[in-house]
C-alpha cells in the first residue's frame, strides 16, 4: 500500500477525523467545562450547545496547533482544507506582481474560506471585527492575532451576513482568547529545516491573577515574539526556471553578464549610435538577424550562459523570438523569497470584574510586525530615451571592451565599421542587491464589554471597541536614482524627457547623475560578475534605500448591544430569541511618497502609488438584527435570523438566514441552511486613481485575428502585441450579493465515532474585481469599450475595478473521526476534507459561464483544487501522545500559456498531487511541564513541478506557492512550563 493511501485506510478503518480540527466539539475552558454548556458560538447570537449546532462549525485548540508544528495564524489558515488557494500568504505575494495586486499585499497574510477571496472571509477576535490591513484595506492581516492568548479558534463554513453583515460570504474565522487565566505560563517554539536555513522561533508568556468566582476579578496578559528567517529560491533545487524539455524557460534577457543590443543614437552618450547598430548581425549560414540580443557567453567558444549562477540559454523557440538565439536568460525565481523575513510582536491584556452575576471586562491587544518583500534584482533595459545605457571605450573599460569586440568580430565581421562606439545592452544588476520593500505593520485594539442577566431567562451583552491598523513600506536594497528625466517639469515649457536629471545624486567618478551616469562611465562593469570597491561605493552613493514607498491606515470604531432569552415553550423546548443593534464607523487613508511628486528625481522602477493617495474616507454602518430558535418538537429545530444594514454610500440591505436540524435518533442528524449575503467594495476599489502600466511580456496575441492554437509570431494573424494596461478604482462600484445554501448529515453512533458530510453552494453576483489581461483578451467580444486600438493594433487594455459578472461555487465538506482502546492506551484516527464540485465564472450578466475552473491552473485569484484533506492517526497513553498526520492537496491541469510548451517532450499536462506527512511526540513531564517534538514533511517531499511562470507579470517559477510549503523537512520543538 502506498503511503499516500493512509487517508483511505483511516477512513475505512474507523470513520476518522483530523487531529487538527474538531467539528462542534466543546471547548475546554472555565466557561464551558461541560460539553452540554450553552455558549454563544460563531454564526449565532443565541446560546446553544456547540455539539448540537445546525451549522458546520469547526473548533481548533492550542493543543491541535502544537501537534502540527504550527507557529502562526498564517500557517494555521494555510492548513485548513476549507481555505482556498489564493495568493494570500507571504510566499505567494513575494515576487513581482502586476496591476491591482502590486504593493497592496506588502506584509499581508489573509484568510480565504471556500475560495471566495480574502475580502469575503470575515475575521473576528472575540466575536468583534478587527481593522483591515493598513495598506490594502480589503482584508485582515491574520498575523496581528495574539496567538499566545488564544483559547480556541472557531471556523464557520457558512454564510453569516445575517449575523455579522458584510464580508461573511465565504465564512467566518473567530479567534477567541482566554476569558481568564491564573498563574504564569511560558512557551518556546523552534522550527529548523534540515538544511539549517529559514529558522522559525517563537517565545511567549502568559500571566494572570485573580479568581473571578472567589475574588470577583481577574487580570491577565500575554505577549509573544516570533522570528521567521529568510528563504530564497536559490536555496531549493525545485525552484528552477531552466527546464526547457518540460516547456519552462525564463523570458528575460536582462542577465548578470549583460546582453547586447543594436541600440540607436542617443545625443548624450551615443551620438553616432552603438557598436551593433547599423551593421549586419547575420552570421555565416543564417538567414535571420541576431536582433534579439547577443551575449558573449553564448557566442561560439563562450563559457555558456549557465556559467553564471542562475543563467541559461535564452529559449528563442519556446518564446518564438528567433533573433534571440545568441541571448542568455536568468532565473528570476531564484532571487524571490520563498519565506519572507518576518519579525512579529503581539500582546494582549484583559481585566474582568464580577459584580454579582454581571461581568465587566476591558481588553487591549496589538501587534508590531516587520517584513521584507524581496524579489529579483532590477533589470536595466537600455533605450535611446529614458534609460540610455552605453558601455564606453575608455581607459577603465578598454580591456573588457576589446575582449567583447573581438568575440563579436569573429561571428559578425560587420562590427569592425563601428569600433569605438559604445555598447548598448540589457543588464541584471546583481551588485545592486535584490529589490526590497521593508514593511512595518502596527495594530492596536481596545474594547470594553459588559454582560449579565436581565431577569428570568433573559440576559444582555453590550460593548464597544476601537481598532487601528497602520502599515508603511520603505525601499530597502536594489533601488537607485535614475539620473534621466522621465517627465516634463511643469515649471518650464521645454520638453525635458531624456535629458540629464541634475537633481539626482552623482556617484563618485561618474560624469552624469544616477545609475545611468554610473553605468555610462564604465565604473560598474555590466559584463562582469565581480565589481570593484569603487563601483560598490558608487552604488551606495546613488541608492534610494530608506525612501518612503507608501503607507495606509484603517480604523474601526464599533458599538453593539443585544438581549436574548426565552419567549415560551414548545414540545421541543423553549423558543429563544436574540435582538440587537450594531454601529460601526470605518476610516481608511492612504498616503504616497514625497519622493514621487513632481520636481523630485526619478528612482528607477519603483512602484510608487501617489495616484492612489487618499485623504481619510469614512463609512458608517448601522444595523438591526434578530434571531429566533424554534424547537418545534424534540427531533426538529428551526432557526431564523434577519439583519438590516444601512451603509453610507450604498443604502440599505436586508439579509435573512434560515437553518434547520432534524435528529430522529440520537446518532443521526440532518441539517441545512439558506442565507443571502453581501460584500461592499473596499475603499481603494472605489477611490483608487488610474494607473497606466507597461506590459513587458512576449506571449500576447490579438484573439480576434489569431486562431485558437495559433503560434505567436508564426501563425498568420498571431503577431505579438504589448498593450499597456489601466488599473484603478471605480466610483460607481456597488456591493456584490450572494445566495447560498447547505445540506448535511451527521452520524454519531458513539461519543468516539462520528461522520459528517455537508454539501454547500454559493452563488455570487455583481462580483467586485478587476479583469486580468488574459481574462479580458479571452472575453474580448464582451468588452469592446475596454480595448483600445491604434492603427488596428491593441495598444491599451482597461482593467479597472467593476462589478464584473457572477461566480458559482459548489463543494462538499467531509469530517470523520473514530477511536478505540488498544496497546494500553487509545488510538484515534481522522480525516477532514473539502471536495470542490463546481467553480465557474462569467463576466457579464448576459454572457455564458466560462469553462470549469475546478482543477485547472489560474495565474491569479483562487486555484480551485478538486480535493484537499488532512488525515491523522493519534496514540495516547497516560502523558504520552504520538501523532502521524498527512496533508494532501490534489493535482491540477498544468499551465500551457508559454508558446510551444506543449510540444516539449517532457511537458506534463497535469501537476502532481502534493502529499506530505508530519509526525509529533508529546510528553507531559508533570502538570507543569510539557514538551513536544516533531518532524514536518517527514519524507522531505518537494513541491510538484508546475509551470507558474508568466512573462506578462514577471511572477512565478517552477512550483506553486498557493499550494505547497517550500521549506522541506524541518524539526520542531515546543516547550511549555507553568508556574
Amino acid at each position: 500500500m502506498k503511503l499516500h493511501k493512509l487517508a483511505l485506510f483511516a477512513t475505512v478503518a474507523s470513520l476518522a477525523f483530523p487531529a487538527m480540527a474538531q467539528e462542534t466539539s466543546a471547548p475546554e475552558d472555565a466557561d464551558t467545562a461541560s460539553s452540554e454548556a450553552a455558549i454563544i458560538v460563531t454564526g449565532s447570537r443565541i446560546k446553544r450547545d456547540p455539539n448540537n449546532s445546525p451549522l458546520p462549525l469547526t473548533i481548533i485548540t492550542p493543543d491541535d496547533i502544537t501537534r502540527e508544528g504550527i507557529n502562526s495564524p498564517e500557517q494555521l489558515i494555510s492548513f485548513l482544507t476549507a481555505n482556498g488557494n489564493g495568493a494570500d500568504n507571504l510566499a505567494s505575494n513575494s515576487d513581482v506582481v502586476s496591476g491591482a495586486a502590486r504593493g497592496g499585499n506588502n506584509g499581508l497574510s489573509a484568510a480565504n474560506l471556500r475560495g471566495q477571496g480574502a475580502g469575503s472571509t470575515l475575521v473576528l477576535l472575540n466575536g468583534r471585527r478587527v481593522a483591515s490591513h493598513g495598506i490594502g484595506g480589503g482584508a485582515v492581516d491574520v498575523n496581528q492575532i495574539p496567538f499566545a492568548a488564544i483559547e480556541r479558534i472557531e471556523v464557520l463554513e457558512d454564510g453569516a451576513s445575517a449575523i455579522y453583515g458584510t464580508d461573511a460570504i465565504g465564512g467566518v474565522i473567530n479567534f477567541i482568547t482566554k476569558s481568564s487565566f491564573q498563574g504564569v505560563a511560558l512557551n518556546g517554539f523552534v522550527d529548523i529545516t534540515q538544511e539549517g536555513d529559514s529558522p522559525i522561533y517563537r517565545l511567549s508568556g502568559t500571566a494572570g491573577y485573580g479568581d473571578l468566582d472567589e475574588q470577583g476579578f481577574n487580570i491577565m496578559g500575554a505577549v509573544s515574539k516570533s522570528w521567521n528567517g529568510v528563504l530564497y529560491g536559490r536555496d531549493r533545487d525545485f525552484v528552477n526556471g531552466n527546464q526547457p524539455n518540460r516547456g519552462l524557460s525564463v523570458d528575460t534577457r536582462g542577465t548578470p553578464i549583460a546582453t547586447m543590443f543594436a541600440q540607436g543614437v542617443n545625443s548624450l552618450f551615443a551620438p553616432s549610435g552603438s557598436l551593433l547598430s547599423g551593421v549586419s548581425l547575420i552570421e555565416a549560414g543564417a538567414t535571420t538577424a541576431a536582433s534579439g540580443g547577443i551575449n558573449i557567453l553564448d557566442l561560439p567558444g563562450g563559457a555558456g550562459c549557465d556559467s553564471m549562477d542562475g543563467g541559461m540559454a535564452y529559449d528563442e523557440v519556446l518564446w518564438s523570438i528567433p533573433g534571440a538565439r545568441y541571448a542568455c536568460a536568468w532565473d528570476t525565481g531564484r532571487a524571490a523569497t520563498l519565506q519572507q523575513p518576518l519579525e512579529t510582536l503581539t500582546y494582549y491584556g484583559k481585566a474582568t470584574v464580577a459584580l454579582g452575576d454581571h461581568k465587566i471586562s476591558a481588553e487591549v491587544t496589538g501587534s508590531n510586525a516587520d517584513s521584507a518583500k524581496r524579489f529579483s534584482n532590477n533589470q536595466y533595459t537600455g533605450n535611446t530615451g529614458t534609460l540610455p545605457l552605453y558601455y564606453p571605450l575608455n581607459a577603465t573599460t578598454a580591456a573588457t571592451y576589446n575582449d567583447i569586440y573581438n568575440r563579436l568580430l569573429a561571428v559578425f565581421p560587420g562590427v569592425a565599421a563601428n569600433y569605438g562606439r559604445p555598447i548598448a545592452y540589457r543588464f541584471r544588476c546583481i551588485a545592486c542587491g535584490p529589490r526590497e520593500y521593508e514593511t512595518n505593520s502596527k495594530t492596536f485594539r481596545a474594547g470594553l464589554n459588559i454582560e449579565g442577566p436581565l431577569g428570568g431567562t433573559w440576559d444582555y451583552r453590550a460593548g464597544g471597541s476601537y481598532a487601528k491598523s497602520e502599515t508603511s513600506s520603505v525601499l530597502g536594497s536594489g533601488y537607485h536614482y535614475r539620473g534621466i528625466r522621465t517627465f516634463n517639469d511643469p515649471a518650464t515649457a521645454i520638453n525635458e524627457i531624456g535629458t540629464l536629471d541634475t537633481r539626482a545624486p552623482t556617484a563618485p567618478g561618474a560624469t552624469a547623475p544616477g545609475i545611468v551616469g554610473l553605468l555610462n562611465s564604465g565604473i560598474l562593469n555590466p559584463f562582469s560578475l565581480v565589481q570593484s570597491d569603487a563601483a560598490l561605493a558608487a552604488l551606495d552613493a546613488i541608492s534610494a534605500e530608506g525612501v518612503t514607498l507608501y503607507g495606509g491606515q484603517y480604523e474601526v470604531k464599533q458599538f453593539d448591544a443585544s438581549i436574548s432569552g426565552s419567549l415560551f415553550d414548545l414540545p421541543g423546548g423553549a423558543v429563544q430569541v436574540a435582538i440587537g443593534a450594531d454601529y460601526r464607523r470605518e476610516t481608511y487613508s492612504f498616503n504616497g511618497s514625497a519622493a514621487a511628486v513632481a520636481g523630485q528625481p526619478d528612482i528607477f522602477n519603483v512602484a510608487f502609488d501617489n495616484v492612489n493617495a487618499l485623504t481619510p474616507k469614512n463609512r458608517t454602518v448601522k444595523a438591526l438584527y434578530g434571531e429566533v430558535l424554534i424547537p418545534v418538537f424534540e427531533p426538529l429545530e428551526f432557526t431564523a435570523a434577519v439583519r438590516l444594514d444601512d451603509y453610507s454610500g450604498f443604502g440599505t440591505t436586508i439579509n435573512p438566514k434560515f437553518s434547520a436540524k432534524f435528529r430522529p435518533f440520537d446518532w443521526l442528524m440532518f441539517r441545512g441552511s439558506y442565507n443571502t449575503g453581501f460584500r461592499v467594495p473596499a475603499f481603494n476599489q472605489i477611490f483608487n486613481g488610474v494607473t497606466q502600466a507597461v506590459n513587458p511580456g512576449n506571449t500576447l496575441t490579438d484573439p480576434t485575428t489569431c486562431p485558437a492554437g495559433g503560434v505567436i509570431n508564426v501563425t498568420p494573424g498571431c503577431a505579438q502585441i504589448n498593450p499597456d494596461s489601466l488599473t484603478g478604482g471605480n466610483l460607481n462600484l456597488g456591493p456584490e450579493t450572494s445566495e447560498q445554501f447547505s445540506v448535511g448529515v451527521v452520524l454519531q453512533p458513539s461519543s468516539r465515532f462520528s461522520a459528517s458530510a455537508d454539501f454547500w453552494s454559493i452563488a455570487v453576483d455583481d462580483t467586485i474585481g478587476s479583469l486580468s489581461i488574459r481574462q479580458l483578451l479571452d472575453n474580448i467580444a464582451d468588452f469592446p469599450d475596454r480595448v483600445v486600438r491604434t492603427g488596428g493594433i491593441i495598444t491599451l487594455l482597461d482593467l479597472r475595478a467593476d462589478n464584473i459578472g457572477s461566480r458559482r461555487t459548489k463543494g462538499m465538506s467531509i469530517n470523520l473521526k473514530g477511536g478505540f482502546d488498544a496497546l494500553g492506551g487509545s488510538i484515534s484516527m481522522g480525516l477532514n476534507g473539502t471536495y470542490l464540485i463546481k467553480k465557474r465564472e462569467k463576466f457579464l450578466p448576459a454572457s455564458p459561464y466560462g469553462p470549469s475552473l475546478v482543477g485547472v491552473f489560474t495565474y491569479g485569484g483562487d486555484l480551485g483544487l478538486k480535493w484537499k484533506h488532512n488525515a491523522y492517526i493519534n496514540y495516547v497513553k497516560d502523558d504520552f501522545t504520538f501523532t502521524l498526520s498527512q496533508i494532501y492537496r490534489n493535482g491540477y491541469k498544468n499551465n500551457t500559456a508559454i508558446p510551444g510548451s506543449t510540444a516539449r517532450p517532457d511537458f506534463n499536462e497535469r501537476v502532481k498531487a502534493y502529499v506530505i506527512y508530519n509526525m509529533s511526540l508529546s510528553k507531559a513531564i508533570n502538570e507543569k511541564f510539557k514538551i513536544t517534538g516533531g518532524i514536518k514533511n517527514v519524507f522531505n517531499t518537494d513541491p510538484p513541478f508546475a509551470i507558474t511562470y508568466d512573462s506578462n507579470s514577471g511572477a512565478g517559477s517552477s512550483w506553486e506557492p498557493r499550494v505547497a510549503d517550500p521549506r522541506g523537512r524541518s524539526f520542531t520543538l515546543a516547550v511549555e512550563a507553568k508556574f
